[in-house]
């Protein structure tokens, strides 16, 4: 399905090698950073690409797929153009690219220390290039791909090596040109990462794509396939070839262009069926501008030493936590969650475990709404769902006791999903809500009428949204009323059928012929019913939670349903400016980094999002079997996913304290925990906890391990054993707050202690 759109790939770089005479058509070009070398013939391709911090340099351009430096694409004709010449100019530092329908790109290659900096300047003749593609860059890299940040790499001791890029603006963004809704299909893709290990069977093969599990709707369901060359795609920022062969892709979209799309994230599924959206264009968002950063190092330096330097340097989004970057894994700490209603000692508990958030989970998912303008127990904070022994307590009550402690608090929320009742959605729905079609009214219409004719009965035959296409959200929307309706006829005269006035509680109306129809855009049903708004009423949302934050002190976000921000058809650009709006507001309040977590993970919250925890119990981890997934594949898939994207993996809401709880499981997840690089949600019900005879002493197992993770006391070599899941350990505190002695356990005996020291900076 992906590969026939990849007409266009190839590699990456940085420092140049070049004649001093400016233009030279036969020059071809070298470009090197601390730990990477790339070479450029005079056809704009990248033909070598270099590990420079070994000798001899280790090559990873493979010789049959040199890679474009950047190729433009036509989404009409579905045609990608490669260049076919390229000048270089030493004092611009900028290539002139020529292409086979006439375009000439002037792109701007700036060397860093430790990438290579690419900028579009300009572009002529575009006249139906409506998208430029970087890439694709091709790599001879087959152990892992991480799809939603772009990245090639090699984590084995013989070759430990990345190459990858990253998008320096919001306008541009992981994957192909020809990615529909600028969001890539959820689908599975056949990789073994280690062939040996797990060698792929003889009725498969490299790069096969197959859909996820279950019928489309109940997402636990949809990691179904435990094998390891089973490998879940949330992106495709980096794929592989027919080889296993990992390649890296960006692309920027000319979105000043109204356009429509046949798009469904899980285009596979008959519950998740591609709907036709109409996409409005936005002013000033263009791909002229679009930037990215290439990259090559030593993969085990590659997160802290290049990742974090390029966000650094280019100002990219930087959320910390105790002062330090949430992608660094000393911070990659474990949250609570909370059952049970109520809250005495909830507080306590966290900061004992040393932990520094609480999930809320008793409470309801909580919904936006811009009418209650942040407030959201009331002005006077009347009410109070925080349940206490002495007395309940506001949001805001709440927070004034975590805070002191350095802990955070957040809700369950049900992301831009607009519900009845809402502000923007009803009884007076906004006129900035987002809609799948317009169409006429094609005869006047009184407030009675059941019988609406339309201009155009064109894509009006499908129900709503393209994910669940719950029936009761099928609606359109006539000036300020909302109208139920299920189906059209076929023939003239194009008449609405199964209509209900008024719905979700608007004001049924007279309208006039020619008046404009919106189908709207919506969610799904399951308690996540709504209406979903524009990119500019989305704008709102996103400052809406940040005034919610700063009300309420209420600094965590668990974003379920963030998937309804692909639905306005702006795909990862659209999440970018979502969390970005949502940032920059918070900042603006001088309030704390917030801590989002979420439904799901993209190129696009990639920077913002703090951890991934959803899911939970034995479909996540199973502490007794000592496996990832026991229930479904689920720990498995997103443990691969996040692993491979330098982000946290998860065991998602888990391990509930109570009366028959040992120390000996906390001390393996936390091994576990800090080995791969995984947090959770710990499960605290407060008359559980009392319960458990161990629970000071498991408070301070996970106490000991946490304090040691956040000094980033454990060595690479000492990690890859605490992923072990056959293995056993335990953690003793040391002298004073910098060391910690580490046992491992066998038979139940403490055996080959080791000594950890807090490393420098920490």
């Amino acid at each position: 399905m992906l590969k026939n759109k990849l007409v266009c790939c190839r590699s990456l770089s940085i420092v140049l090698l070049l004649s001093l005479f400016g233009f030279k058509a036969q020059a071809q070009w070298d470009f090197k950073s601390n730990y990477f070398k790339i070479h450029v013939n005079n056809k704009g391709f990248i033909t070598s690409m270099k590990n420079t911090t070994v000798t001899p340099n280790r090559e990873f351009s493979p010789t049959d797929k040199p890679s474009p430096l950047m190729c433009l694409y036509d989404s009409h004709k579905k045609k990608y153009y490669e260049p076919q010449q390229a000048k270089y100019d030493i004092k611009t530092k900028t290539f002139t690219l020529n292409y086979s329908n006439g375009s000439v790109a002037k792109v701007v290659l700036s060397p860093k220390a430790k990438y290579l900096k690419l900028t579009l300047q300009s572009l002529t003749k575009r006249e139906g290039i409506d998208d430029i593609q970087w890439g694709s860059y091709h790599t001879n890299i087959t152990n892992l791909f991480g799809e939603m940040i772009g990245v090639a790499r090699d984590t084995t001791k013989v070759v430990n090596y990345a190459i990858g890029a990253m998008a320096l603006n919001d306008q541009t963004t992981g994957g192909i040109s020809g990615t529909v809704g600028d969001a890539a299909p959820f689908q599975y893709m056949i990789h073994s990462p280690d062939p040996k290990r797990f060698p792929l069977p003889s009725d498969l093969h490299e790069g096969q794509i197959f859909s996820i599990g279950g019928e489309g709707r109940i997402d636990v369901y949809f990691y179904s396939h435990p094998e390891e060359y089973y490998r879940i795609l949330y992106g495709n920022s980096a794929l592989i070839d027919e080889k296993g062969r990992v390649y890296i892709t960006y692309h920027s979209l000319d979105r000043t262009k109204r356009r429509e799309i046949l798009f469904s994230l899980i285009p596979m599924k008959e519950a998740n069926i591609p709907n036709h959206i109409d996409v409005p264009a936005i002013p000033k968002v263009d791909y002229i501008g679009s930037s990215i950063a290439l990259w090559g190092s030593p993969d085990n330096i590659a997160l802290m030493d290049v990742l974090q330097n390029i966000v650094l340097s280019e100002k990219l989004p930087y959320p910390t936590v105790n002062g330090k970057w949430i992608k660094d894994p000393s911070r990659y700490i474990p949250d609570v969650t909370t059952s049970g209603n109520l809250f005495d000692s909830i507080p306590s508990y966290t900061k004992q475990l040393g932990f520094k958030a609480i999930h809320a989970n008793d409470l309801p998912n909580y919904r936006p709404n811009r009418g209650v303008k942040g407030y959201i127990d009331g002005k006077a904070f009347e009410e109070k769902p925080f349940k206490f022994t002495s007395g309940n307590k506001s949001h805001k009550e709440f927070s004034e006791l975590c805070i002191p402690l350095g802990i955070t608090f957040g809700r369950h929320t049900v992301c831009t999903a607009l519900s009845q009742g809402s502000k923007d959605a009803s009884p007076i729905p906004s006129d900035s809500l987002c809609y799948q079609q317009r169409r006429l009214l094609a005869k006047n219409l009184n407030a009675t009428d059941t019988i609406i004719q339309v201009n155009d009965p064109k894509h009006l035959e499908e129900i709503g949204s393209w994910e669940g296409h719950s029936k009761s959200l099928n609606m359109i929307k006539i000036g300020k009323e909302l109208i139920h309706y299920l189906g059209v006829t076929s023939t003239y005269p194009y008449t609405l059928k199964n209509v209900k006035r008024g719905y979700w509680g608007t004001t049924a109306a007279n309208h006039k012929a020619n008046d404009t129809i919106y189908k709207m855009q919506v969610t799904i049903n399951w308690g996540y019913d709504g209406l979903v708004p524009n990119i500019d009423l989305q704008d709102k949302i996103a400052e809406d939670y940040a005034d919610v934050a700063k009300i309420n002190g209420m600094y965590f976000m668990d974003l379920d349903g963030q998937e309804f921000l692909f639905n306005t058809g702006q795909g990862y650009y659209g999440v970018k400016r979502f969390f970005r709006k949502m940032f920059d507001r918070a900042a603006s309040y001088k309030i704390p980094d917030l801590r989002i977590t979420g439904a799901t993970l993209s190129e696009g919250s990639w920077h913002y999002q703090s951890v991934w925890n959803v899911g939970g119990g034995t479909n996540m981890y199973d502490v007794e079997k000592r496996v990832w997934g026991s229930s479904t594949s689920e720990g498995k898939d997103l443990r691969d996913v996040a692993f491979a994207n330098f982000f946290p993996a998860t065991f998602g809401g888990n391990f509930s304290i109570n009366k028959n709880s040992k120390v000996e499981d906390y001390e393996h997840v936390q091994a576990i925990s800090v080995g791969v690089g995984a947090t959770y949600m710990l499960g605290l019900d407060q008359n559980s906890v009392e319960s458990s005879p161990q629970k000071y002493q498991i408070f301070k197992a996970i106490r000991t391990w946490e304090d040691a993770r956040a000094a980033n006391a454990f060595p690479d070599d000492l990690k890859r054993k605490l992923a072990d899941p056959k293995r056993s350990w335990t953690l003793e505190k040391g002298k004073g707050n910098s060391t910690w002695i580490l046992y491992e356990k066998i038979n139940g005996t403490k055996t080959n202690p080791i000594t950890l020291t807090r490393a420098e900076g920490y």
